[in-house]
């Protein structure tokens, strides 16, 4: 194989779900069709020159506030706290939910070195100090990592007054938000508990 297009599978195997078949046919794809390839690496440059984080949440945006901070609709007393910013739009998509988020960048992972320093809980905690903030809701994964993140935030959160509740269990176990249908986090929303 030339070594251009080895490179390319090389790189496109790299990426999250793509197998070396899967990186073929998009190789050869994008070899066939030069403009589908010049569009594709715009996009990959512009999304990484004009897209950044939010000051005030953390989630996506494209510069200053992102639009969920921008809404002036949304519940501003209450806050959904997810760990990345795809599980924003996940939750979004489910047309339950009205407040504002917060978006940690992980989760805390003493077998991977990452803890609470490394995350946004200290901007959180900020945010419910200074933004009046009654409800924290966190829609962590149900995993070992999400419920060491949860109890490391209740910890912090129930001495400020304010609730803290987590979605339903309606995600299983172990699993990403990222895989969970809308209708489920829909019910997860709505059945949040409040943690004491």
């Amino acid at each position: 194989m030339i070594a251009p297009l080895e490179e390319l599978l090389q790189a496109l195997t790299r990426l999250p779900g793509i197998g070396r078949r899967s990186a073929e046919r998009i190789a050869f794809f994008l070899l066939n069709r030069p403009e589908e390839a010049r569009k594709l690496a715009e996009a990959i440059g512009s999304v990484h020159a004009r897209v950044k984080r939010c000051p005030r949440c953390f989630n996506l945006s494209e510069g200053g506030l992102c639009p969920i901070c921008r809404d002036p609709r949304r519940d501003r007393r209450t806050i959904c706290v997810v760990a990345r910013p795809w599980e924003i739009m996940k939750l979004e998509r489910t047309g339950e939910y009205r407040g504002l988020y917060h978006v940690l960048g992980g989760l805390i992972s003493p077998a991977e070195g990452v803890g609470p320093e490394d995350l946004t809980a200290g901007a959180l905690l900020k945010r419910v100090r200074e933004e009046g903030i009654a409800e924290v809701i966190l829609a962590l994964e149900p995993k070992l990592e999400g419920e060491l993140t949860a109890m490391y935030l209740l910890e912090r959160l129930k001495p400020l007054g304010v609730k803290v509740s987590q979605i339903a269990q309606g995600i299983p176990v172990g699993r990403d938000l990222e895989v969970a249908d809308e209708v489920t986090l829909g019910k997860a929303l709505r059945g949040r508990v409040e943690l004491s």
